[in-house]
């Protein structure tokens, strides 16, 4: 009980003493401010801009792979002539996957290009024109705010339809219902059946279907050469709930080689891609990118640090004849210590909370004029506390120590 009592007491005295020395305290927190508002600023940027790079990479699906030329992972020793050579994926492959495989839920065959989009005397240039076949929207999810998906027949007698972007709906027809209008798509006339749901900017690039006309595979083969290179015809294929992607892979390799008639020594000509080959070298990236944010944010806490420890070593100096009162009054070394400490550590903490202020006005302020929504985490703002925290104790302690060390006598008869 007296022990909790002199903590009391040592935190009063240490609270007494910041709010009288106001301008040292405004020093003190300037460094700390700087150095918190430096690292906690570079881990929530990183943070955010992971996480929106994952919720990109998680529209493409943990559970489907993609049937293409080439991989999405390069292997340093595989020369890049042999995947030139390799044949695109084509309908026959197509087929032979959806009519062979037991493990898929859904499989799709796609290909895209950019091309012009017209409606009257508005043109939109280098649009992205993204031709599937019928599940695409079992392998895609996406919400429809106006009309309706292809139906089956419509897919397979390749009807000239279309669901167009949020964006082309609204640079087109600038707010009017664009559901039965006709529009050209590379010279070629469509009708608008649907409007997607508007998803946001897409930090990868082409995830994001705002800015993307989709039409019907059966019809994009009358008007482009779907086996062309340019297009990267691939086909998409999802498992079923229960079956892990290895497995569906296996199975796939397993049709691919057949339906090609590779020999049995023969390497795969084709790549089964997924998302987690993606997200395994983000791994790697954002691991790099956070120990560059420590090591940036490291020196500013480091400046910060200094300058507490400078700013406690100058009041112990001004206040040794109150610790030689202390001392003499018979107060133990530990509360002495403890006093400065607290100082220490409350001078950090509060630089560290105007940081953090700092750093949620800021992501406030480019999540209202961007589009990249930036989140101060509450593991960041925990992460900011302890530090400052720690790099109070640190600082303040050489001082503390120094202050519960001194002679009673010498202490009183000191002066400044």
């Amino acid at each position: 009980m007296i022990f909790l009592k002199l903590l009391k007491e040592s935190l009063l005295f240490a609270l007494n003493s910041v709010m009288v020395n106001k301008l040292r305290m405004l020093l003190s927190l300037l460094g700390i401010t700087i150095g918190i508002f430096a690292i906690i600023s570079v881990f929530t940027i990183v943070d955010s801009l992971e996480r929106n790079i994952r919720d990109n990479i998680a529209q493409l699906g943990d559970n489907v792979i993609y049937v293409q030329k080439w991989p999405w992972a390069f292997d340093s020793d595989y020369a890049w002539w042999v995947y030139m050579r390799r044949p695109v994926p084509d309908l026959r492959d197509y087929d032979e996957i959806r009519r062979r495989s037991q493990f898929s839920e859904g499989v799709v065959f796609s290909a895209s290009t950019g091309g012009l989009v017209r409606y009257g005397g508005t043109y939109l240039e280098n649009i992205g024109i993204w031709a599937n076949s019928h599940d695409f929207n079992v392998i895609r999810h996406f919400e429809l705010e106006q009309g309706r998906y292809f139906t089956p027949y419509e897919s397979a007698a390749g009807r000239n339809l279309a669901l167009i972007g949020h964006d082309i709906a609204m640079q087109l027809f600038n707010g009017q219902n664009p559901i039965g209008r006709e529009i050209q798509i590379s010279g070629n006339r469509v009708t608008v059946i649907g409007v997607v749901q508007r998803e946001g900017t897409s930090l990868l690039g082409g995830g994001s279907l705002d800015e993307m006309v989709l039409i019907p595979m059966n019809y994009a083969r009358t008007i482009y050469n779907i086996r062309s290179d340019r297009l990267n015809p691939m086909i998409m294929v999802k498992a079923l709930p229960d079956v892990p992607n290895q497995q569906l892979i296996d199975e796939l390799r397993q049709i691919l080689r057949s339906a090609r008639r590779l020999k049995p020594a023969a390497d795969d000509n084709f790549a089964l891609n997924q998302a987690s080959a993606i997200t395994r070298g983000l791994d790697q990236i954002f691991v790099t990118i956070n120990l560059v944010g420590w090591i940036i944010g490291g020196f500013s806490i480091l400046v910060g640090g200094f300058g507490i420890a400078n700013i406690m070593f100058v009041s112990v100096k001004e206040r040794t004849n109150q610790i030689g009162i202390q001392k003499s009054m018979g107060a133990k070394n530990y509360f002495i210590l403890l006093q400065f400490l607290y100082e220490s550590v409350l001078l950090a903490l509060m630089g560290g909370v105007l940081g953090l202020v700092l750093i949620f006005t800021g992501t406030q302020l480019v999540s209202y004029f961007t589009e990249f929504t930036i989140t101060l985490t509450m593991g960041n703002i925990i992460l900011g506390l302890f530090v400052s925290a720690v790099i109070g104790v640190i600082a303040g302690y050489a001082p503390a120590y120094a202050a519960s060390r001194l002679n009673p006598v010498e202490a009183i008869n000191h002066t400044f």
